[in-house]
């Protein structure tokens, strides 16, 4: 068995790198850049000092990627393990980039049994995960733009911005650009707003008429000629770079559903009631094509934070919420879960349940997505669709039901 251990302190543009021998002595220890020659170097140096493993806070990223393809064994530990294990070390609890790298390695060497190393997803999984977390990050963007928008308009012109239910609606944008100002859509009657609907195929239950009362009606306030010119011309410049945002989000869901569409494990999780596309592309962008990273069910529910963590000590139990995990995965299955009460009898009744023990929504919703995570997990592990016919959960419930 190699004795040879390996730590490394990632950060965004030098990485501190410490070997260590079976006791615990350095070997070598030194920073590379962040960069093609800095990586090509880190790795003949790893390889001339005969490295298997390397320990990393970061479980993903290109430095991740580029050592799991050159063949070594990376294993991620989880910085609140790296936090806790400091005071092993020094009594101050001080932290530098170099002293972290040490801890890893040596923590890789008393304690490397404990650790899962990671397994190389395949080019598809990793292809989806970019395109699902940058598209998640372009809808919070894009969350937070509109909320900016919205803000502005009730600043001054407060209709603009009630008139459709969502101010980053393709056609509330379109609306904003046209008519900016209330001086702008003085002149604007029922034909003309007709019109404009019509032209950005509206499909609203609302008559012109009542799209123009809305618009009307909400609160108005009076400006100067030059701050009203001023806030237009902002709020044309948001809704422009709104529409550009949309309509990107809108082309890269398309991408994704068609990817997670073709993907065998896609299908499986398509399969469950409500998932959606998007959601079910967000999941096994975070869950891999690779189960042996899972012991059981209650590994994963743990990693994805819908199980809760107890802390026991004599006479004192306490369960609280679990902090540590795959947030991405989290609002994944949450959402799922969320979603899935409105067709699935047996989701609605567990969620029911929850919510009269005293749970809020939330709460309800997690329990709810542990107990989906185990039906999931069954699918995933067989590699079958979910089937109402072999649900036990499901089948029970009915059965008491008609009983």
């Amino acid at each position: 068995m190699n004795s040879i251990f390996a730590g490394l302190d990632w950060a965004s543009q030098t990485h501190a790198v410490c070997v260590i021998d079976e006791r615990g002595a350095v070997c070598k220890q030194w920073e590379v850049a962040h960069d093609a020659d800095g990586l090509r170097e880190l790795l003949r140096q790893l390889r001339a000092l005969h490295v298997l493993r390397i320990a990393i806070e970061r479980p993903s990223g290109l430095l991740v990627d580029a050592l799991v393809e050159a063949g070594f064994e990376v294993v991620p530990i989880h910085p609140n393990a790296v936090k806790a294990s400091r005071p092993r070390y020094r009594s101050h609890g001080g932290k530098s980039d170099a002293s972290d790298a040490y801890l890893l390695a040596d923590l890789l060497r008393t304690d490397g049994h404990r650790f899962k190393p990671l397994a190389a997803q395949s080019d598809e999984i990793r292809a989806l995960r970019a395109l699902v977390r940058g598209r998640d990050d372009l809808v919070a963007t894009r969350v937070q733009l509109a909320n900016q928008l919205r803000a502005l308009l009730e600043s001054y012109w407060a209709g603009a911005a009630e008139i459709f239910a969502d101010v980053d609606s393709p056609i509330a944008l379109a609306f904003i650009q046209r008519y900016p100002t209330p001086e702008v859509a003085s002149r604007l009657g029922p034909k003309r707003m007709a019109a404009f609907c019509s032209q950005h195929a509206y499909c609203g239950r609302r008559s012109a008429e009542e799209l123009l009362q809305r618009l009307r009606q909400a609160p108005a306030v009076g400006l100067g000629e030059l701050e009203m010119d001023a806030k237009g011309e902002l709020v044309c410049s948001l809704a422009r770079t709104l529409s550009t945002l949309v309509d990107q989000i809108r082309l890269l869901s398309g991408r994704i559903e068609h990817q997670v569409g073709a993907s065998d494990d896609g299908r499986i999780l398509m399969s469950f009631p409500r998932a959606g596309r998007i959601c079910a592309a967000q999941i096994l962008a975070e869950l891999g094509s690779v189960r042996e990273r899972f012991d059981s069910d209650e590994h994963l529910a743990a990693e994805a934070g819908v199980a809760p963590v107890t802390y026991a000590s004599g006479k004192h139990k306490a369960v609280t919420f679990r902090w540590a995990c795959n947030h991405r995965l989290r609002r994944a299955l949450t959402t799922l879960a969320d979603n899935s009460r409105h067709a699935s009898a047996w989701a609605a009744d567990v969620y029911a349940n929850a919510r009269g023990r005293g749970c809020d929504h939330p709460h309800a919703i997690r329990i709810l997505s542990r107990a989906w995570l185990r039906v999931i997990w069954r699918a995933w592990i067989d590699r079958k669709p979910y089937d109402p016919a072999v649900h036990g959960g499901l089948q029970t419930m009915l059965k008491m039901a008609g009983g």
